[in-house]
């Protein structure tokens, strides 16, 4: 029986990868898209909330916060949507877990580095082909700053790797694809395609969730929830494309008719800056002076 459960809902998210009973998987992830340099071995889980900055958050994010041996603090955070602001609230979200570290004896020397990651369900950067982004301080030239700021994106539908080829594919592709297909797949087919224990263990925990009535409930409300959140972005989506339309619409209009009655056509920046509701009412203001036109 595949399990059922998706590893992007943010309860089972967090089961696996914020759980200390599987640290494992948690270091396995890191060493995965950071590449092993240097390799992390140990991990102490912290408060999970940075703080939630609107209520779209609460619905969206998921953090889990984490210090390795090596001294560096690192967020891991799950995002089904890609909201206005995202790229500033991954900056902002960086810089705060490096400036925590901060106190009155703190040297700056003693800082250390500060890691965000994360896994997108949406496109965040449609046109680079690249599933992994790897974000630092760099000069325009490329040369590199510090990489005590470190911002990584795993854009999920980036990825290409297949079932055919998943098993020799990198530890980054591996979990990408872990992430995207393990609901629709069984325990022993996941045993079967990924060739180091921690996927298994990982399935071991969605398999839980499956299984005990309790957390079952609670990973369904939080499914709904995402549902709900898509949906409503999608309404509001395809509200504004409606809306665009009827505003082309209308500045359509509104130039034929200034045309008709011989008076000096806006520049389009200033009808685009005008909403539905003041196009409308100048398109009105027209039509009633072209019906009052001598005939």
């Amino acid at each position: 029986m595949v399990i059922g459960i998706r590893p992007t809902v943010d309860f089972a998210f967090k089961q696996i990868f914020g759980n200390r009973k599987h640290a494992a998987v948690t270091i396995h992830f890191l060493n995965a898209v950071l590449g092993g340099v240097p390799r992390i071995t140990h991990v102490e889980f912290r408060d999970s909330k940075l703080g939630q900055e609107s209520e779209s958050d609460k619905l969206s994010i998921l953090d889990i916060r984490a210090t390795d041996e090596h001294g560096r603090s690192i967020n891991i955070e799950m995002q089904t949507t890609v909201p206005a602001g995202m790229s500033q609230r991954l900056a902002y979200y960086a810089s705060r877990l490096y400036v925590s570290q901060m106190t009155e004896v703190t040297r700056y020397t003693e800082l250390r580095p500060a890691i965000s990651i994360c896994v997108l369900t949406k496109l965040m950067f449609p046109a680079i082909a690249d599933l992994h982004l790897d974000f630092r301080l760099r000069e325009a030239g490329g040369r590199l700053l510090t990489d005590d700021l470190q911002i990584h994106l795993l854009e999920l539908p980036k990825l290409r790797v297949t079932a055919e080829n998943v098993r020799h594919a990198s530890p980054i592709e591996q979990w990408a694809f872990f992430l995207k297909f393990a609901q629709d797949l069984t325990r022993n087919e996941i045993q079967q395609l990924f060739p180091d224990p921690e996927f298994s263990e990982a399935a071991g925990v969605l398999e839980m969730i499956s299984l005990t009535p309790a957390e079952h409930q609670l990973y369904e409300d939080r499914l709904k929830v995402q549902k709900d959140e898509d949906a409503r972005l999608e309404g509001a989506r395809q509200e504004g494309e409606a809306s665009g339309l009827r505003k082309g619409e209308l500045r359509g209009s509104i130039k034929r008719l200034q045309q008709i009655l011989g008076l000096t056509e806006p520049a389009a920046a200033e009808l685009a800056e005008l909403s539905e509701a003041q196009l409308s009412k100048l398109e009105g203001e027209l039509e009633c002076q072209l019906g009052e036109r001598p005939r």
